[in-house]
């Protein structure tokens, strides 16, 4: 989701889709989005389809690495959520941002 400076969504953007064991998240058009539309903040989202909500250390990594690229770009990362039939897993809320 790419938003504006009161967190209003500018839109919503399906990046990649994955195949049966994963997808690339690349964080180079993560943010050439973000600076074509003049977004302010970000949130990342994915889903597990096998319903686990633990983040595996990958996931960690990525929203790590994305979070500090922004900072160059001024363009904060407020948020990853893992998406499951069972529920959601909010980064910021476990305090891994």
């Amino acid at each position: 989701m790419y938003l504006k400076r009161a967190n209003r969504v500018l839109f919503i953007y399906g990046l990649s889709s994955g195949g049966l064991t994963g997808t690339v998240a690349n964080s180079a058009l993560i943010y050439a989005i973000a600076l074509k539309t003049a977004s302010v903040n970000i949130i990342i989202a994915h889903n597990h389809p096998s319903g686990n909500l633990a983040p595996s250390r990958t996931d960690e990594e990525l929203a790590q690495k994305i979070k500090e690229e922004g900072k160059y770009f001024d363009i904060k990362l407020l948020d990853h959520i893992i998406v499951t039939t069972e529920g959601f897993f909010f980064f910021a809320d476990e305090g891994l941002l």
